[in-house]
């Protein structure tokens, strides 16, 4: 391949680490796509969307930029809007009603949500928040 991508690194440890060491505004667009829900309620605490990274990624993300959120989790989905929605940095607008079971334009689907059909769980939510 000729035209090989010279920007991409990967970051194996905590996510969270690496977007505090991040500058203001670096960033043109995030993708937190079918997290770990950790689902029982005593490890809610270790979802990765909380106030506290909401807070950095609010940050590190430029003005009116998108945050991608895809889960096929409903308790998950439910859990990150209603902290979105408590964030004044974050703006949730789908543009129809529904819209967040549509994939994302040139979606393709992770190994996760081909799993998660495989598993029966046919309904998947693709936010896009901006930053305010």
């Amino acid at each position: 391949m000729s035209n090989r991508l010279k920007n991409i690194r990967l970051y194996t440890d905590d996510a969270y680490k690496l977007l505090c060491k991040l500058p203001d505004a670096s960033l043109d667009e995030i993708f937190l796509l079918y997290p770990d829900p950790w689902p029982k309620t005593r490890h809610h605490k270790r979802r990765f969307v909380s106030p506290t990274t909401l807070k950095e990624l609010a940050r590190v993300l430029k003005p009116g930029c998108p945050f991608f959120f895809a889960t096929d989790i409903e308790d998950y989905a439910n859990w990150t809007l209603a902290h979105i929605l408590e964030t004044p940095e974050f703006v949730f607008a789908p543009s129809h009603p529904g819209a967040w079971h549509e994939p994302y334009q040139g979606w393709q689907a992770t190994r996760y949500e081909k799993k998660a059909r495989r598993e029966g769980r046919m309904l998947s939510y693709y936010f896009t928040f901006r930053r305010a």
